[in-house]
């Protein structure tokens, strides 16, 4: 295997590393449900798409044929997390609208508790 393919290999593979991180970390530091919703859709599915082009590169050319496999596992990756993120959304609204509202003024991190 030539060095700059591999080359290439390892930055898509340390580039989907870090989308994943990102996405984890969005994950856990944003404020609510709805923005943390973002983190694993969009960096950690971009991130395992990469993970999956890189496979697909290394085994195409170790074998020397196309390896399809990959191919569809991101077919299946982009159908699903979408639509699993969709439903999500839709039944954290749902639920929102079910609770009553929140009274900021008795919240001791958003509203003034001073006076």
């Amino acid at each position: 295997m030539p060095f700059w393919f591999e080359m290439l290999l390892s930055v898509l593979i340390v580039l989907a590393a870090t989308l994943v991180l990102i996405g984890s970390w969005g994950l856990v530091k944003l404020p609510d449900f709805f923005t943390r919703l973002h983190g694993p859709t969009k960096a950690s599915t971009l991130g395992a798409a990469l993970v999956l082009i890189a496979s697909a590169m290394y085994f195409s050319q170790r074998s020397g044929s196309l390896s399809l496999h990959e191919i569809l596992i991101s077919l299946f990756l982009f159908i699903t997390a979408p639509v699993a993120a969709h439903l999500m959304a839709q039944v954290a609204l749902h639920q929102q609208d079910k609770q009553p509202p929140i009274d900021k003024s008795l919240d001791p991190i958003d509203g003034d508790t001073s006076s």
